[in-house]
């Protein structure tokens, strides 16, 4: 049976021989390699990017201000009985929208007076007892602000990799310190509910201790969730130092 040549085939396949075996492969080798080693600052690749991203996010630090709420690893923080080699790992204070219900308070005691004046009984008030008066109401409204601010700002939550602790100042001669190690730590629980506590995302953290203390509540921090997961890692690697017995 005669055989028949197909000459387009046949070319194709000739085509294709005369090319070196291993071209194409090389070539397609030489694409992943210049695909793995895409390099990002001063020719650095994406795996070393992301190592270098992993351990910035592991040594975040920051300053810890005035009106700071939520500080991760902060700088020039310290307080009383500190250790030498106790790291603070993080800080915290009320959600600044706590601050609005006495704001709005003290807004209207400041212009109170100005109310006072336009009722009909002050005008038989001589004009010297209205000055001490107002002189007197505005002392109240400067010691009520200074009060509820310093109570805002000395309420501070503090975590550490040894413990917790929860410092309330309750007025300028009396405060009240109290802390358990991370190792009595038995249970962490979020409480945030509400309108506003959804909107601005704060709430409550309910640690429940195996200390003299049962429970510490930090009240109305920001972002609970993630102090929550702070707390349970921190208790988890507390006991992987025990089982490897390399507890301080």
């Amino acid at each position: 049976m005669p055989v028949v040549y197909n000459a387009k085939k046949d070319d194709v396949d000739l085509k294709s021989q005369k090319k070196p075996f291993g071209v194409q492969e090389e070539a397609t080798t030489d694409k992943l390699i210049k695909k793995d080693n895409i390099s990002g600052e001063n020719g650095k690749t994406h795996k070393d990017l992301d190592l270098k991203t992993t351990k910035s996010k592991d040594n975040v630090t920051s300053r810890a201000g005035l009106f700071s709420t939520y500080c991760i690893n902060p700088r020039n923080v310290n307080f009383y009985h500190k250790d030498s080699h106790e790291k603070i790992i993080l800080l915290l204070r009320r959600h600044l929208i706590t601050n609005v219900p006495w704001a709005v308070i003290a807004f209207c005691m400041l212009i109170a007076p100005f109310f006072f004046s336009l009722l009909n009984f002050t005008e038989m008030i001589p004009w010297e007892f209205k000055t001490v008066f107002v002189i007197v109401w505005y002392m109240i409204t400067i010691a009520f602000v200074l009060e509820e601010f310093l109570g805002w700002l000395y309420h501070v939550n503090i975590i550490t990799d040894e413990r917790i602790m929860e410092i309330d100042f309750v007025n300028l001669i009396y405060r009240e310190i109290t802390d358990a190690n991370i190792d009595q730590i038995q249970d962490v629980t979020v409480e945030m509910g509400g309108i506003w506590r959804t909107i601005f995302k704060f709430g409550d953290v309910v640690i429940q201790t195996a200390g003299e203390v049962p429970k510490i509540r930090f009240e109305a921090v920001p972002d609970p969730d993630s102090v929550a997961k702070i707390l349970r890692d921190l208790r988890v690697e507390e006991e992987q130092e025990k089982l490897e017995g390399r507890v301080r």
